[in-house]
C-alpha cells in the first residue's frame, strides 16, 4: 500500500436511499475491511431512518445528513481517501460536476468511485452515462462488466473505470436441504405498480399457504409503513393484506429486516425480479422468478432469462423447485463456488493503483455542456448545482443554528408531504 494507506484506508459513503446506503456501506467494507467509514445521508424524499440504517448492520464512524451542496462545500476531503458515490445516476453526475471545479488539474484528491445496488435492467445507457467521470465504476457481475464496456466505447467514452466485483452483500451458507417447508416471497415497492396485479400476488401467495398448510409462508417487506425506500411504494402490501377475503391463513406472516437472515431458513425464495433472488442463488437455495404477469423489461424478470429460474405460482403449488443454471449464474457473478472471496480483488488493486499516483486527472464526465446541453442544467438544477450554490463554509454559530433549525422544519414538511399527501392525492386522481 503506498504511505497514504499504510493505515486504514479512510472513505466518505454517500447514499440517497436505504437499499444504496446497504450497497455503499457494504461495498466499503468489502474494499477495504478495516477501513474508517463516514455515512453522508443525501437529504430527500428517501433519506433511509434509524430503523433501516440498523438493518444494514455495517458500523460506521459518523452519520449526517446533507444536500448535494452541503457535501461539496462543507466536507474535508483531505481527511478521506476514497469517496463512494451510493446514489441514482443523475445525483452521482450532479456530484461529479459539483466537485469537478474543487481539483482542476491533477491533484492529490479522493479516488470517485460509484455503481449500481443490483440488477440493472432499465436505462442502462441513461445510467451508465450519468455515472460517467467516477474513477471506478462497478459492475456486479461479468455480464455487467461487458455491457458496461460496450456503452461507454458506443459512445467514445473512456471505458477504463469499469471495473468487475460482485454484489456486496451476498453470503451465507450453501444450501442443502431437501424439503421446502419455508416459502418467502420477496416483495418490491413497485414491481409490479397496478393494484391489481399486486393483489392477484398476494392472493396466490396466500392461496399457496392454504394449499400448504405444513409451509411458513412468509411475506418479506422492504419498509414498515410511513418509511420509503428506493421506489417509491403507491400501495403496500400491509394494507393489501389487510383486505384479503376470509384473513389470511395462520401459516401466513409477514416479516422485516434483514434478508440474509431470512434467507437463513428459507427453502424456496420466489419474487418478480428482486435483488434478493441472486442473494438467494448465491447460497444455492431453490429460487423462482415468476413468469405469472408476463416476462417483461418493465418487470425486470427477462433479466433471469436463461437463468432456469422462471416459474409460475401454478407450478410451485405442484411442487417444483427450479435447478438455476449454472452457465448463467457464473456470468452474474453469484456462483458459490469459492470465487466470491476474491471477487473485490479487482476494485482493490484498482483503488491501491490510483493512491499510489502522485496525483490524478480532473474529473471529465461525458455529460458537458457540449455534448447535453439540452440535459445535464435540469440534472444540476435539481441538485441545486447549477451555479447559483453559495459557499456555506463562512457561516458562523448563530446563523448556522439558525439556517439548521428552519432546514430541519423545513425537511420534516418536505416527508410529510412526500410519503403522506403526495400519495393520497395520487390514489384520489386515480379514482
Amino acid at each position: 500500500m503506498p504511505a497514504s494507506t499504510s493505515k486504514a484506508l479512510r472513505i466518505a459513503v454517500i447514499a440517497d436511499s436505504d437499499t444504496r446506503w446497504k450497497w455503499g456501506a457494504l461495498t466499503a467494507r468489502r474494499i477495504a475491511p478495516e477501513a474508517r467509514i463516514d455515512g453522508f445521508l443525501l437529504r430527500g424524499r428517501a433519506t433511509p431512518t434509524p430503523r433501516q440504517l440498523a438493518e444494514v448492520g455495517v458500523p460506521v464512524d459518523g452519520v449526517r445528513e446533507v444536500t448535494a451542496a452541503e457535501f461539496i462545500g462543507e466536507i474535508d476531503y483531505s481527511a478521506y481517501d476514497v469517496v463512494l458515490l451510493a446514489l441514482v445516476g443523475g445525483a452521482v453526475q450532479a456530484m461529479l460536476h459539483g466537485l469537478a471545479p474543487l481539483w482542476p488539474d491533477t491533484d492529490r484528491r479522493p479516488v470517485l468511485c460509484t455503481g449500481y445496488v443490483g440488477v440493472v435492467y432499465e436505462k442502462l445507457a441513461d445510467g451508465l452515462l450519468l455515472r460517467h467521470g467516477a474513477d471506478i465504476v462497478i459492475a456486479n457481475s461479468r455480464h455487467d462488466a461487458e455491457r458496461f464496456r460496450a456503452v461507454y466505447e458506443g459512445v467514445g467514452a473512456d471505458a477504463s473505470a469499469v471495473t468487475e466485483a460482485a454484489l456486496p452483500f451476498l453470503g451465507g451458507d450453501s444450501y442443502t436441504g431437501t424439503d421446502t417447508r419455508t416459502v418467502v416471497f420477496a416483495a418490491q415497492p413497485s414491481v409490479p405498480q397496478s393494484r391489481a396485479d399486486r393483489t392477484y400476488l398476494l392472493r396466490r401467495l396466500v392461496q399457496h399457504a392454504r394449499l400448504h398448510p405444513g409451509r411458513e409462508v412468509l411475506l418479506k417487506l422492504r419498509s414498515k409503513p410511513g418509511e420509503h425506500t428506493t421506489h417509491i411504494e403507491e400501495l403496500p402490501y400491509q394494507k393489501l393484506a389487510a383486505r384479503i377475503e376470509g384473513g389470511v391463513p395462520p401459516n401466513f406472516r409477514l416479516v422485516y429486516g434483514h434478508m440474509g437472515e431470512v434467507l437463513d431458513r428459507t427453502d424456496l425464495l420466489v419474487t418478480v425480479s428482486s435483488t434478493a433472488a441472486l442473494e438467494s442463488l448465491h447460497r444455492r437455495i431453490p429460487t423462482a422468478v415468476l413468469t405469472d404477469l408476463g416476462v417483461r423489461e418493465v418487470l425486470g424478470n427477462h433479466h433471469f432469462l436463461g437463468s432456469g429460474c422462471l416459474a409460475s405460482w401454478d407450478q410451485l403449488d405442484a411442487g417444483h423447485r427450479p435447478r438455476a443454471d449454472e452457465e448463467w449464474l457464473a456470468s452474474q457473478g453469484v456462483a458459490a463456488d469459492g470465487s466470491y472471496e476474491t471477487a473485490f480483488d479487482a476494485v482493490r488493486k484498482r483503488v491501491t493503483a490510483l493512491l499510489e499516483r502522485p496525483g490524478l486527472p480532473p474529473i471529465a464526465p461525458y455529460y458537458t455542456s457540449a455534448t447535453a446541453p439540452g440535459y445535464l442544467p435540469g440534472i444540476l438544477a435539481r441538485h441545486r448545482l447549477d451555479g447559483t450554490q453559495t459557499a456555506t463554509t463562512d457561516v458562523t454559530g448563530v446563523r448556522r443554528v439558525l439556517r439548521d433549525t428552519v432546514r430541519e422544519a423545513a425537511r420534516g414538511a418536505y416527508r410529510h408531504g412526500v410519503q403522506r399527501v403526495a400519495p393520497v392525492i395520487r390514489r384520489m386522481g386515480e379514482l
